[in-house]
């Protein structure tokens, strides 16, 4: 009778020898499986089991924090892809017009409706059912036909939302950021809609304030440095007075409206089970508003 051999094997590696046991398991591992830990070495299984386990970290929101900005990064590629599309297929400019809320068309169309003499109003865009031009003109800016002004609209809001939707998103979380996002600009558009519906109007700064608003919000609510962010709040307001005579400010004020109610409902929800619940409410809340809104408009200039 043969003695039984002495010599252990990594239990990945049956031919390999090993001496050295994981610290959870107590199975041999070779050094190709070893992986370190706070003491000793833990096997791969017992790590991606560790891993499971771990509760992954939340912002102060109760967003998953993440280290990269995705959902900032897919926006500014949308913008500038619809930009690109104008510059490559002039064709195409058209059809941006009809998704667009209220880039004039060739034939004068305008946001909602648009002027015929002597007849008075003809239904156009929101009026005439196309409600997506409301959230759609957010990702669409001037074309380069518009000139230097053409290329800095959309040089100009996708410098801005590249410095401030890192910050935001980080301190929101992916989910909490886009709600943020769309309702901001979703209000921008029903602010226009309210106040000066026969104004063309196109890009993504309502949605952008939003992010201003809500990156002023979140600095209080984290106890920042509030000097600095004072500054660039002087700064935002002072673009809303200016662009009062150049842009729709009315886009811009609604933006900023709508998120910093997005965020003060984010950043001050109660923080237990009921959080979630008290955050989704006040997202649904204000686009129930909002739509309330924009029908009751629609339908007194129908």
């Amino acid at each position: 009778m043969e003695p039984e051999s002495t010599v252990t094997t990594c239990y990945r590696h049956p031919k390999v020898e090993s001496h050295v046991r994981c610290t959870r398991c107590d199975r041999y591992i070779c050094p190709d499986c070893m992986r370190e830990a706070a003491v000793g070495h833990q096997c791969p299984e017992c790590v991606q089991e560790g891993a499971r386990s771990v509760r992954q970290a939340r912002s102060v929101v109760g967003g998953r924090i993440s280290a990269t900005p995705v959902v900032t990064y897919v926006l500014i590629a949308l913008n500038v892809l619809a930009y690109v599309g104008e510059l490559v297929r002039p064709a195409i400019v058209d059809r941006f017009e009809m998704l667009g809320a209220g880039l004039a068309g060739p034939d004068g169309g305008h946001y909602v409706w648009q002027a015929t003499y002597p007849a008075g109003f003809q239904p156009e865009g929101v009026v005439d059912g196309e409600w997506y031009r409301l959230l759609t003109g957010a990702f669409l800016h001037l074309p380069p036909t518009e000139g230097t002004f053409g290329i800095l609209h959309i040089v100009m809001n996708m410098a801005s939302l590249w410095n401030l939707g890192r910050v935001v998103e980080t301190q929101l979380g992916r989910v909490r950021y886009l709600a943020l996002y769309l309702l901001s600009a979703l209000g921008g558009s029903v602010l226009v809609l309210l106040l000066a519906p026969e104004t063309p109007t196109v890009g993504a700064s309502g949605a952008i304030f939003g992010v201003g608003a809500a990156y002023y919000v979140m600095a209080r609510r984290l106890g920042a440095d509030m000097n600095a962010v004072n500054r660039f709040m002087a700064g935002l307001l002072l673009w809303l007075l200016i662009s009062a005579g150049l842009t729709s400010w009315q886009g811009h004020l609604g933006g900023l409206l709508a998120g910093g109610v997005v965020t003060l409902a984010l950043a001050y929800a109660p923080r237990d089970r009921r959080r979630t619940t008290v955050q989704a409410g006040a997202c649904l809340a204000l686009l129930a508003l909002l739509v309330v809104l924009a029908v009751w408009k629609v339908t007194a200039l129908a």
